[in-house]
């Protein structure tokens, strides 16, 4: 891939984040299950649309590119890229990315699949093995573990806005603040306390700050484990450290 001469190495260090989405978001062209939607996050209008004409002068596998119209509640924008869900899909994202990183800077890129908690390494063996290349497959995989995803885990939340950005989780209501969470794990309930070691945290400003988030986020039940909350939800989990 060459950089066109608007677009040149570097041009986008500090703008873009570091993990992108794959179908978090519905296609504008065609059926979700035929058509994958790549999402990256950029702090800023102008390199945003900088880098949608990238993607549409720079690879002719690309259906459509597009930059949402205006500044999101996060203060982002997202680059929507589409292409046709065909077995060749996760090298041709492999090879968006590698532009990607060579605008950037970064040596790596890590990506999240369906809203999913955790991200995982952009390499083409992830890709491969995660991106569903057939109507079969994505059917399958929009059907499993939903509650591994952070729009169905939270989905009776209190929070008026839950976004997520690289590996952090924020929740707003529209008269307090926001408060952030590194997201640290999830998975079934076993397997999440079996990771997140140490014993639960019981003393009276910990157990304050259970009920807060309690108000905040939703009825869950929460326990502390050190400094990281444990949120459950039917048999699931996810354990997410504060950070603001």
């Amino acid at each position: 891939m060459k950089l066109d001469e608007n677009l040149r190495a570097g041009d986008l260090v500090h703008l873009v984040k570091k993990v992108f989405e794959i179908d978090s978001y519905k296609s504008k062209i065609g059926d979700d299950d035929g058509i994958i939607v790549v999402t990256f996050i950029v702090d800023t209008e102008e390199p945003a649309k900088d880098l949608e004409n990238f993607f549409e002068m720079g690879y002719n596998f690309v259906l459509d590119s597009d930059v949402t119209s205006g500044e999101l509640d996060d203060g982002k924008f997202r680059v929507f890229v589409e292409l046709e869900r065909t077995r060749h899909a996760p090298e041709q994202i492999f090879e968006l990315v590698e532009g990607v990183k060579k605008l950037t800077g970064f040596e790596d890129m890590r990506f999240r699949y369906f809203k999913n908690f955790k991200s995982h390494g952009a390499t083409l063996e992830n890709l491969q093995f995660m991106v569903p290349t057939d109507v079969a497959s994505y059917k399958l995989a929009a059907e499993k573990d939903q509650l591994n995803t952070y729009s169905e885990f939270f989905k009776r939340s209190y929070a008026d806005k839950v976004t997520v950005l690289d590996e952090a989780i924020t929740f707003k209501r529209v008269y307090s603040g926001p408060v952030s969470f590194e997201i640290i794990e999830s998975g079934p309930k076993h397997y999440v306390h079996d990771s997140i070691k140490g014993p639960v945290i019981l003393e009276g400003k910990d157990m304050a700050e259970v009920m807060f988030l309690t108000k905040l986020i939703g009825n869950y039940n929460i326990v502390k484990v050190k400094d990281t909350f444990i949120f459950e939800n039917s048999g699931w989990a996810v354990a997410l450290k504060r950070i603001q």
